[in-house]
């Protein structure tokens, strides 16, 4: 063979072997986008109770998200299940269990028995206090920010804002919705969740069936010689495990994208992720690191008690009759990004935390546990962030006014798309803001919190 042959065969090979690279990774790609579409169109319609339309116009085709238009979805209310599809490839499929929201389905995964559980009471306005004579409030300046909160000024930047809650000394000053949302409508938190399994290992603490220091019980990294066997709950819950992990949301491959959507156990795909760094050492930010803690609590709890804990052990407590926290294909639940409730019992959540953690005179988390949660994880960059919790609300640097001065012991639950909930104890507020807000700039939630405090102030 000569040599102009022997290249031309070399560059083909080579061809060949980035088309089929190519072919694979584009695959995975579409597998990704076919399981968002059915996994949120599902929840979107079980969950929320909302019309399939409405979302596949919104949610599933908002900004950046233009092109799941060209999957298909198709609604199966009877099987209560919805199945996503790009020309027949890559299908996936989407099942809701009633009480237990909605789980993508693998055919690797171990079947999950579904748990009947009670259905939840129509919300009612005596759910809070409606009396709003509070000395020194402006209600008409607070009418006016919330009206704000729902004007698009920037139709590049849209805001999308579906729900506005503004508790203040445990009564409830403020609450709007946009349309097609209610008080009784559930709505995603995204990692909002987050903040939602600080509670649960803070109600584990308090029962004493765990202490923070204590290594975290999972089996696979029980091996003497795994270094992994030195991370701690406060690792975890400080976001300082040091394992590798790739939180990015621009790649449809990213670690955290094939986690939620791609595996049947997020949990234990987070769990089989390397030591990067010595535990406590590093900060960051990464959903596996939440499901992890789930998975721990699982082992704590036991399977029996485990698919009823959050519920018992936190939200019915609170009232919380909205609330779903959702589980992947093997149980676990999806602490980082599946919790759906409505506006009113995120808001029973945060006034939780805004009084110490009693409820209706009981405590519900240890002493000093708020204190804690809100108190700056000791790698934490600027120190944004606690135990579980944000401390500065994580706009990115490049938006404008993202990081003003703040009360010393505010702290927020955030998620994605906008979702947040602020906590302020010594203003004795709590904030609720829920949103499809796509660009990061969109919405200056800092702005806002000034401005109810500035209506609180008079």
């Amino acid at each position: 063979m000569t040599n102009a042959r022997r290249t031309l065969a070399g560059a083909a090979i080579v061809l060949v072997a980035a088309l089929a690279l190519g072919l694979h990774f584009g695959y995975r790609a579409v597998a990704i986008g076919t399981a968002y579409k059915a996994k949120v169109l599902c929840s979107g319609v079980f969950v929320s109770h909302r019309e399939p339309q409405a979302i596949l116009d919104q949610e599933l085709s908002a900004d950046d998200l233009g092109i799941l238009q060209h999957i298909d979805a198709h609604v199966g209310r009877d099987a209560m299940a919805v199945t996503a599809s790009l020309f027949g490839l890559a299908t996936r499929t989407a099942v809701y269990r009633d009480r237990q929201g909605c789980t993508l389905q693998f055919s690797d995964a171990k079947a999950v028995a579904s748990t009947s559980l009670p259905r939840a009471n129509t919300l009612s306005e005596e759910s809070f206090s409606a009396s709003i004579q509070t000395p020194g409030f402006d209600l008409g300046r607070l009418d006016t920010v919330v009206e704000q909160a729902f004007t698009e000024n920037n139709p590049a930047l849209p805001q999308r804002t579906r729900a506005i809650l503004v508790l203040h000394r445990g009564r409830l000053v403020a609450e709007r919705y946009a349309p097609g949302f209610s008080a009784n409508t559930p709505m995603p938190g995204w990692s909002m969740g987050k903040s939602v399994i600080n509670a649960l290992v803070g109600i584990l603490v308090e029962q004493g069936r765990i202490r923070l220091r204590d290594p975290v019980p999972i089996a696979a990294w029980r091996s003497p010689e795994d270094p992994r066997t030195k991370i701690t709950w406060k690792h975890l819950l400080h976001m300082e495990s040091g394992l590798q992990f790739d939180e990015s949301y621009r790649n449809p491959l990213s670690d955290v994208m094939v986690m939620l959507l791609a595996s049947p156990g997020a949990a234990d795909f987070a769990l089989a992720k390397p030591l990067e760094h010595e535990p406590g050492t590093r900060w960051r930010y990464t959903s596996g690191t939440t499901n992890i803690v789930a998975s721990a609590i699982r082992q704590v709890v036991g399977e029996a008690l485990y698919p009823e804990f959050p519920r018992k052990a936190l939200f019915d407590r609170l009232g919380m009759s909205s609330a779903i926290l959702e589980a992947d294909a093997r149980g676990t639940f999806v602490g980082s990004s599946f919790v759906y409730a409505t506006a009113r019992d995120w808001a029973r959540f945060g006034l939780l935390y805004a009084q110490g953690g009693i409820w209706n005179g009981q405590r519900i988390l240890p002493a000093g546990w708020v204190k804690y949660s809100a108190t700056p994880a000791p790698h934490a960059p600027g120190q944004q962030y606690g135990s579980h919790f944000w401390l500065r609300y994580p706009a990115p640097p490049e938006c404008k006014g993202a990081h003003p001065d703040f009360p010393a012991d505010g702290f927020h639950a955030a998620g994605h798309e906008g979702q947040l909930l602020t906590i302020l104890p010594s203003q004795q507020l709590v904030i609720v803001r829920l949103g499809l807000t796509r660009h990061p700039c969109a919405w200056n939630h800092h702005a806002f919190v000034r401005d109810v405090l500035d209506a609180v102030k008079g």
